[in-house]
Parts: C-alpha cells; sequence; structure tokens
C-alpha cells in the first residue's frame, strides 16, 4: 500500500498513545520521565516502529517543560487543579499542551483532536468535552514558546 498524507496521522496517533503509556506511568508510580522511557524502549522489540521518534520526542519534550506545561494547564483549567485530574486526563493535556506551545509543524487544531481521540478510546466520559474546552482555551490564550 502506497504511504500518503493520511498515513501520518495513525502514525502520530500511535506516537502519542506511547508517549502517553510512558507518561502515564512515570505519573501513576512517581518515577522519573527519563528512567520509564528508557525502561520502555529497552522491552521494546526490533523493529522498532516508524513512529517511535516522534512519541520519543513527545515524552522527553513534556518531561523537559513539565513545569510550563502544568502551570498552563492549571491557569485554563476552570475549577480543576492538576491532581484532581484523572491520570489519562492530565497526561493527554501534557502531550497537547506540549504540541501546541512547542511544537510548531502540528496544527492547533489536531493536537486538541488527537488529545480528544484518545479521550475517548481510554479515559472517562466525560474527559473528552473536558479537554477540548481546556485545550481550546490553551490554544486560542496561551502565549507560544
Amino acid at each position: 500500500m502506497a504511504e500518503g498524507p493520511k498515513s501520518q496521522m495513525p502514525a502520530r496517533r500511535k506516537a502519542r498513545k506511547r508517549a502517553l503509556d510512558v507518561l502515564y506511568e512515570a505519573d501513576l508510580r512517581d518515577l522519573p520521565v527519563r528512567t520509564v522511557l528508557a525502561a520502555y524502549l529497552e522491552r521494546m522489540e526490533s523493529p522498532r516502529p516508524e513512529h517511535l521518534p516522534y512519541a520519543v520526542s513527545l515524552a522527553e519534550g513534556v518531561n523537559e517543560h513539565l513545569d510550563d506545561i502544568d502551570e498552563t494547564i492549571a491557569t485554563f483549567a476552570e475549577g480543576w487543579t492538576i491532581d484532581r485530574m484523572p491520570v489519562v486526563d492530565r497526561n493527554l493535556a501534557r502531550i497537547a499542551v506540549y504540541e501546541l506551545l512547542y511544537v510548531p509543524e502540528i496544527d492547533d487544531p489536531v493536537a486538541i483532536t488527537e488529545a480528544v481521540e484518545l479521550a475517548k478510546e481510554l479515559s472517562t466520559d466525560d474527559s473528552p468535552r473536558f479537554l477540548n474546552g481546556l485545550l481550546g482555551r490553551i490554544a486560542d490564550y496561551a502565549p507560544r514558546h
């Protein structure tokens, strides 16, 4: 099958899901992201998927900018603290905010849609709407880095 523009979407979604796996585990177990990422990569069999470098860059980018990302989320999460958010939602928001603020080649609607789609698959019934509103406010008002 020929690789075309449509093949990018599933690969990037897979990358986001892998980054979420790493961030979720690190958050849940209170471990450094780098430690969890190294163990995750060590367990991975060859050949490694094409989307892996983007997954690694997401996990490392969120880790590197975590304080700024969490501060941004806290600023725009009306009535919610970071700690009260479900672990999946918190880390989906972190990935999307990283893309919104630090990855200019990803369009804002794509970053938001991808987070919402993963929330539909992996989180509560309320999560997609919550993330859509939160990320929309951040896309509209948060300064880019």
